[in-house]
């Protein structure tokens, strides 16, 4: 390993405790040293470090829990189960993969991409458990990714029953047991409640087992919260659609997540927030400090038992109902304590405006706050909160003037129980006389004025100075900038992995026809785990090649898959080995938590410290924008992409990806590119599938987390999503791109799409693909990952007058100056190589 590998490895062992969720705890652990552990489970052995596809990172190397416990110092007495468990496995895995592939066939799709993403779900098996031992774990794992939905299915969703039968017996034979997750996602724990130490693991990187070792010994305190609320199955919102091959509606509006669970008075498992630790705290000494539109509250926070932890305070705010139905209660802001030794205390501040609150009003076209009671919370869940102040706007105000733009869904969406809702306020406020800005309870009374609040109405501007350079360009190299980098006499496809000349592994980049006029191109690496490379490479007058033999594709997924199969895969990605005498270098990357992990820490510098890492690996391995971070909702815990995604929250979702780019684009000519912008909630025919969802829920829900990064960090590139939005697709939705993301959110960078190509279609699908032209039409900047056939649609529609110059020029200029601002940042550029590949 070399040094960067040692420090980043080491940066995250010491801190992957705080993304890691203890649901359940007794005075059984910790334990105070390494001893004799019955381990069973998928997961010792069968690890899951991340997510599939997008989420993979070539590491140089990688610890099973198992291999992980051992290092520490524990000693495994169950290796006969595993053993046979291996078996079991390894035959259940090559028959769901040759099931797959003849599904595949009988449907007329494409292998590939039929199997993309699909994980096995956990297989029976009759195995007795007759280790002995000090300890027990049973570690679940969960796969899913890129490409598939998850099913609500046994060994999926659902426990399989071997689990639970496995679980319950467990936890009944070994005082000291606890039941592991190593999970991206969500799963019903109904029928194992009864176990009293749970603990989501999550999918941490390359050593769990590390990770896990010194949370069972103490060294390290869980104190990570859910951003995803926990129930039953049967208790998540049916509203609406999920799945569907061609229409997915979003008729639940704005109650996602805690807001719908809160609001309708459904019961959860383990609500959103929620999160143990093997100490306790108290959080007291409440204070509220109101300055026109910024609100600020103060809390002492006091470690009161007998380990020392970290604490998450949160705040939520109940609004009044009035022209709109409102949920129960929304985030507003949170703050985690340092590390707190018993007895010790901490005054943490939390501080938010009230205006970003606001609603959106349809019939208006505006944020709105309207009149009464905004009511504040403080606590450490969504369900553990108390009222600690009241404050009273006036008269309803206008936050933000703007328009309509995102078409009709075809539906209403669902509305709250007002009544109830607004009951539940008043009692919890309770008729009390306040006086001197208290009451006897203690919850402080405060007045705002509408005046105080800030109103503004949003300018839809339309010019845009055009760069010189671009001026001067013909119309074919005018479009050439708006193209992904590709070789016309390239055979095969453009895919991740092979898409790029200047980097092995990288996802793509931007054109180097025009290098002789000046105009480098960008390189781009995928995520959103770190960076996706090929480990191995080598060079050669063409560039640089991959030289790991199966291109970009996991070890593990080329095992289950057929011969046929495999060999159509490894040459459509690249897949080759190196010549004879070819030198041999390397780039390994670093493997970070996944995005729901980072977003359970509640720490953004935390996650500034990752995407710091992220960005100084981007610097050594010549990567200047990196396809991460990913911040779409958790709308359902069905999406299979939900590992990478923060929340189901958005305020968590923005100020996780504000911090991740921070951390990046500190580093010099290196650059996030957020995604997938937007209503990307579902990975079932990802590629033509219409969200259909309301003005109102794309503006509270699915877009806010965008503007608070946006607006907070100014992320450099931003991709949009594969799928329609009421029936246009997001890469060719003018109101998404320049109304919203432009001048609503005062984006600066530059837009492009997710790799679009035509052989992802599916014959069932009732909607196109995306198309170049319509794109750059919409003030898309980059068509990814860019082919002969991309280039020839725009140039055509730019000489049959169904495109204008003029907005080919404004979309050129972004990309010419945000190559300038990156590569001017970057000094040591390597020029030679590119003028070797061109030349």
């Amino acid at each position: 390993m070399q040094q960067y590998e040692k420090d980043h490895l080491n940066l995250i062992l010491d801190n992957a405790a705080e993304c890691t969720v203890l649901l359940k705890a007794n005075d059984a652990f910790p334990i105070s040293k390494p001893c004799k552990i019955a381990a069973y489970g998928a997961g010792i052995r069968h690890t899951v470090m991340g997510g599939t596809g997008s989420g993979e990172v070539n590491t140089r190397f990688s610890y099973t829990i198992e291999q992980g416990l051992e290092k520490e110092g524990f000693e495994i007495t169950s290796k006969k189960w595993l053993d046979e468990y291996d078996a079991v496995r390894k035959a259940a895995n090559k028959q769901f993969f040759k099931d797959l592939t003849k599904e595949a066939k009988a449907k007329h799709e494409n292998p590939i991409m039929y199997t993309m993403g699909k994980a096995m779900p956990e297989p029976f098996y009759q195995i007795p458990l007759d280790a002995k031992g000090d300890a027990a774990i049973y570690v679940v794992r969960r796969d899913s990714g890129e490409g598939n939905d998850r099913s609500v299915v046994e060994g999926d969703v659902k426990l399989a029953r071997s689990e639970v039968r496995d679980i319950l017996e467990l936890n009944s034979k070994f005082k000291h047991f606890m039941l592991v997750l190593n999970v991206g996602g969500v799963v019903d724990l109904s029928p194992v409640m009864e176990v009293e130490n749970i603990l989501i693991l999550s999918q941490l990187g390359v050593d769990c087992g590390k990770v896990l070792a010194d949370i069972i010994t103490g060294k390290q305190n869980p104190s990570g919260k859910l951003t995803t609320t926990w129930a039953a199955w049967e208790e998540y919102s049916k509203e609406g659609t999920f799945g569907d091959f061609n229409d997915n509606e979003y008729r639940e509006g704005i109650y996602v997540g805690y807001r719908y669970f809160d609001t309708f008075g459904k019961k959860a498992l383990f609500p959103f927030g929620y999160g143990l630790s093997y100490t306790t705290f108290e959080i007291s000494a409440y204070k509220i400090v109101e300055n026109a539109d910024c609100v600020t509250l103060k809390a002492k926070v006091k470690n009161t038992g007998l380990h020392e932890g970290k604490e998450v305070v949160q705040v939520y705010v109940s609004l009044p109902s009035g022209k709109l139905d409102k949920a129960y209660q929304e985030l507003a802001g949170f703050a985690k304590t340092s590390l707190l030794k018993p007895g010790e205390e901490e005054q943490v501040e939390i501080t938010f405006n009230l205006s970003d609150l606001a609603s959106y009003d349809e019939e208006t076209a505006s944020f709105i706050l309207e009149k009464g009671d905004y009511i504040v919370r403080v606590g450490n869940s969504s369900a553990s909160t108390k009222v600690v102040a009241a404050i009273e706007l006036d008269e309803t105000v206008t936050t933000l003037k703007v328009k309509n733009c995102l078409g009709d869904p075809g539906f209403e969406d669902i509305k709250a129980p007002y009544w109830d809702n607004h009951k539940r306020n008043a009692l919890e406020i309770g008729k009390v006389i306040f006086s001197n800005g208290k009451d006897s309870s203690g919850i402080q009374k405060l007045s705002i004025s509408f005046k105080a609040i800030s109103q503004e109405t949003v300018s839809y501007k339309s010019d845009y100075e055009i760069d010189d350079v671009v001026k001067s360009l013909t119309d074919e190299e005018l479009c050439f900038l708006g193209i992904g980098g590709f070789n016309p006499n390239a055979k095969g496809l453009s895919v991740i992995g092979n898409a790029a000349t200047h980097v092995a592994g990288a996802a793509g980049e931007t054109t180097s026809e025009l290098f002789l006029r000046g105009i480098k191109p960008l390189i781009m690496a995928d995520g959103p785990a770190g960076l996706r490379l090929s480990k191995l490479y080598y060079e050669d007058e063409k560039g640089a090649h991959s030289a790991d033999g199966a291109g970009m594709i996991p070890e593990s997924m080329l095992e289950a898959m057929g011969p046929v199969v495999r060999f159509i895969a490894t040459k459509v990605v690249g897949g080759k080995k190196a010549p004879k005498g070819a030198e041999i270098k390397e780039h390994y990357a670093t493997r970070i938590p996944i995005g729901t992990a980072i977003a359970q820490s509640f720490n953004t510098e935390l996650a500034k410290a990752f995407g710091d890492m992220v960005g100084s690996e981007m610097e050594m391995m010549g990567i200047h924008l990196w396809l991460a971070p990913a911040l779409n909702i958790h709308r359902s815990i069905l999406c299979g992409r939900n590992f990478e995604y923060y929340s189901e929250d958005p305020l968590v979702s923005g100020l996780m990806a504000a911090a991740i780019t921070e951390g990046v684009q500190n580093h010099r000519g290196c650059a996030t590119t957020i995604k997938h912008y937007a209503a990307n909630n579902a990975e079932t025919n990802r590629y033509c599938n219409n969200s259909h969802v309301s003005e109102r829920a794309m503006r509270e829900i699915y877009l806010r987390g965008f503007g608070i990064c946006v607006r907070k960090s100014q992320p450099h590139a931003l991709m949009t999503s594969y799928n329609l939005l009421n029936g246009t697709h997001t890469s060719e939705h003018r109101g998404l791109i320049e109304d919203i993301l432009r001048c609503e959110f005062g984006f600066e960078g530059i837009v492009m799409t997710d790799w679009v190509m035509t052989v992802m279609d599916s014959k069932k699908s009732i909607y196109r693909n995306a198309v170049s032209n319509e794109v750059a039409a919409a003030g898309g900047d980059l068509f990814m990952p860019g082919g002969k056939k991309d280039y020839e649609n725009v140039l055509k529609a730019l000489r049959d007058g169904r495109l204008s110059r003029e907005q080919l020029e404004i979309n050129a200029t972004r990309v010419v100056r945000m190559t300038e601002k990156l590569m001017n940042s970057c000094a040591e550029y390597a020029d030679y190589n590119l003028e070797l590949r061109i030349g």
